[in-house]
């Protein structure tokens, strides 16, 4: 069986960018990937093989005997080598791409440091990719220690950097000074060309080893690097690049450094992409541009995004504000231009700031009387869209994915650059800032309104988590990390899962009919837990919802949505997903939900086995294997309740031969805005989408 192609909710790209070509540019998406993935193994640069692994024992030793010759000692790039993972994640599309950005890092660097203004990246037909730049060089004198030369040093030494001494860069990206090397290792051919002190010099490895010394050529008045590589198919099973993930990145980059252009070009996709292969991105508005996309689509309250910049001592802050009219918050944060996903101590000072300074301004102006409580955090973060961009010398990151920033003292420096500007551009829009302070006295009086209604719809419906659905077919296993709850489109599907399920560890929860729309209620939670089909799955999965949902009591750590493979089964898994991420956004981000995928054909060739097939691919190509074989019959399954028990079970609930989908949110911004666009009530956007994408659909249902 194939792999199933990934489910996507996408975005169009937008203004500020130049495109070459008649196709779409998308950003990021909700995607779902496959449940089976192999981790990686631990990071190892000593490996004993008597102990790591089994298989590995030295000829010349005697079983059970461990001596100072069976430790290997990994030299050089073998270590990257031998355990990639450690220095790119892994080495499917998402390392690949990884290699791309550790070499566009070092490009960025040069830009902080105010010495780079253009980087051109050209993916080739034959899958080569140069990265040039116009900034000072890779120096190519020789380095003291090593007695190679600068250039030699960087391509071929782990942690080898001008961003470790603090004199070349004092703020950088590329944190671990990994990049060039970690690349080079990892490519089966590089060639690294310096334009520096008015020549062109050049080298070229292979596999992380030079094949030729340093050469100087021809004179040039340009300066620059340009890196060309091959990621080496020994490492990387499977290349192949997805143009939106890249340009996604790209567009990122350019935004975090106003006035860096960053110009693509993809050959490799040249036929996929029918010639729209191109993309330039310039910003001279920076994250003020990015909060204007981010609201493309929705009614703000500020003609201009809020923008404040300032340096206290060796740290850069960058603050944009611009609020919008929807109920949802949206603050993306950055260290030294990495997506800071899980936030850190420059998203927590921007917070404070924002909360403290909307308060005082609120009393300062009588919004509010002496006798009134304080807008909470949430209140103000209503309808918000922010970015925050810290750039700092030492940045301290949890683990090598730098996804949460740790440096303590950023906190306060945040939290006085915001409040500095914050507080003197509240005073200078009165206007705008009346606006503001109304949606967020709204957003109070509606939060507390909403807590009523919940609490009373709570008492009246028993959703405390000590009761279940009467229809919920609950499963014997009480552990959650071995349970399972398969939410089953109708009641004739839930009725063959019933009987087709593992009763030891798999529960099934058949919904009625299409659940609310609850994109178009958030305000009124009293509409959301009065639905019934609503309120069985919030107690079957038994951790509360909204603000109040709890990740640690969930019953079950696989909830997988499991809907007929036609246009309504497609229609209630888009609502039972909106309601997810929503209210239950927790379960998404520790990587609890999940999608079945039923088979879309049966077929069978006379009396022998019959076989199953996931996609339109797979099916032509079995066919194309039958061809010549007698009493062929092809059978396309649009609902689940087609299939038997037994069917069923082997298909798509068998843990041994099922296929499914893990749920994760790739890019929060984008993902909220398709959700919003696609699901509120307002009509404009959602044709605007329909219209931009109606020649990208695939398996079309009519």
């Amino acid at each position: 069986m194939g792999v199933p192609a990934r489910d996507e909710l996408v975005s169009e790209g937008t203004a500020h960018e130049t495109h070459r070509g008649n196709g779409l540019n998308m950003q990021g998406r909700l995607i779902a990937e496959q449940e089976a993935a192999t981790p990686e193994l631990p990071p190892v640069v000593a490996e004993i093989n008597g102990q790591a692994d089994a298989n590995t024992q030295p000829a010349d030793s005697e079983p059970g005997e461990y001596t100072a010759k069976d430790i290997q000692v990994l030299e050089g790039l073998e270590a990257v080598r031998v355990r990639p993972g450690m220095y790119i994640g892994s080495t499917d599309q998402r390392g690949l791409h990884h290699l791309i950005y550790e070499i566009l890092d070092n490009a960025v660097d040069e830009a902080m440091a105010g010495f780079c203004t253009r980087v051109e990246l050209t993916l080739g037909m034959d899958g080569l990719i140069s990265i040039s730049d116009d900034g000072r060089g890779i120096p190519v004198d020789v380095h003291p220690s090593t007695g190679k030369s600068g250039l030699e040093t960087v391509m071929t030494t782990l942690h080898a950097g001008g961003k470790f001494g603090g004199g070349a860069y004092k703020v950088t990206g590329g944190l671990h000074g990994v990049g060039g090397s970690v690349v080079n290792g990892l490519s089966s051919y590089l060639k690294a060309e310096v334009h520096r002190d008015g020549h062109v010099h050049h080298q070229e490895y292979s596999q992380g080893i030079p094949t030729s010394e340093v050469v100087m050529g021809k004179r040039t008045s340009r300066h620059g690097t340009i890196i060309s590589f091959k990621p080496d198919p020994e490492i990387f099973p499977d290349i192949e690049y997805d143009f939106d993930t890249l340009t996604d990145h790209f567009k990122e980059i350019a935004y975090l450094n106003k006035g860096l252009e960053i110009r693509f070009v993809s050959l490799w996709h040249e036929s996929q992409r029918r010639g729209d292969i191109e993309r330039t991105y310039y910003f001279d508005g920076g994250i003020a541009n990015l909060v204007r996309n981010v609201n493309k689509r929705r009614k703000v309250f500020q003609q201009a995004p809020f923008y404040f910049e300032k340096a206290v001592d060796e740290t850069s802050v960058e603050v944009a504000i611009q609020y919008n009219d929807s109920f949802t918050e949206s603050v993306i944060s950055f260290a030294n231009c990495i997506n800071t996903q899980e936030g850190g101590s420059h998203l927590t000072g921007f917070r404070t700031a924002l909360t403290r300074v909307i308060n005082d301004y609120t009393r300062k102006n009588n919004f509010i009387k002496d006798d009134q409580p304080n807008l909470a955090g949430e209140d103000v973060r209503e309808g918000l869209a922010a970015v925050i961009s810290v750039k700092l010398t030492n940045p301290q990151f949890e683990g090598q994915t730098k996804t949460k920033l740790g440096n303590a003292e950023v906190r306060s420096v945040v939290d006085s650059v915001v409040s500095e500007g914050l507080s003197r551009y509240l005073e200078e829009h009165p206007v705008e800032s009346k606006q503001i302070v109304e949606k967020c006295l709204t957003s109070q009086r509606a939060r507390e309104v909403a807590k009523k209604a919940r609490e009373l719809v709570i008492r009246k419906n028993a959703l405390d988590g000590t009761s279940l659905p009467g229809k919920l077919a609950d499963c014997a296993e009480r552990d959650p990390a071995k349970s399972e709850l398969y939410i089953v489109e109708g009641e004739s599907a839930g009725g063959s899962a019933k009987m087709g399920r593992d009763r030891s560890f798999q529960a099934i929860l058949p919904l009625k009919g299409k659940i609310l729309n609850v994109e178009r209620v958030l305000q009124q939670p009293d509409k959301i837990l009065g639905h019934e089909e609503i309120r069985s799955i919030i107690a079957a999965v038994g951790a509360g919802e909204g603000e109040e949902f709890d990740p640690t009591k969930v019953r079950y750590q696989k909830v997988i949505i499991m809907t007929d493979a036609d246009v309504d089964g497609s229609h209630i898994r888009t609502l039972v997903l909106t309601f997810f991420f929503r209210r239950m956004q927790g379960l998404i981000d520790n990587g609890y939900l999940y999608i079945a995928q039923p088979p879309l054909y049966r077929i069978q060739a006379g009396r022998g086995a019959p076989q199953y097939v996931y996609t339109e691919e797979e099916k032509d190509q079995l066919l194309a294997k039958m061809e010549g074989r007698r009493n062929i019959q092809l059978q396309r399954y649009k609902g689940l309740g087609e299939m038997n028990p037994e069917q069923l079970w082997e298909t798509t609930m068998n843990p041994d031969t099922r296929q499914m989908l893990q749920v994760n949110i790739d890019d929060i911004i984008v993902v909220d805005d398709v959700f919003t666009t696609l699901m509120s009530e307002a009509v404009g956007p959602r044709k605007s989408f329909i219209q931009s994408h109606a020649r990208s659909v695939r398996n079309l249902d009519v």
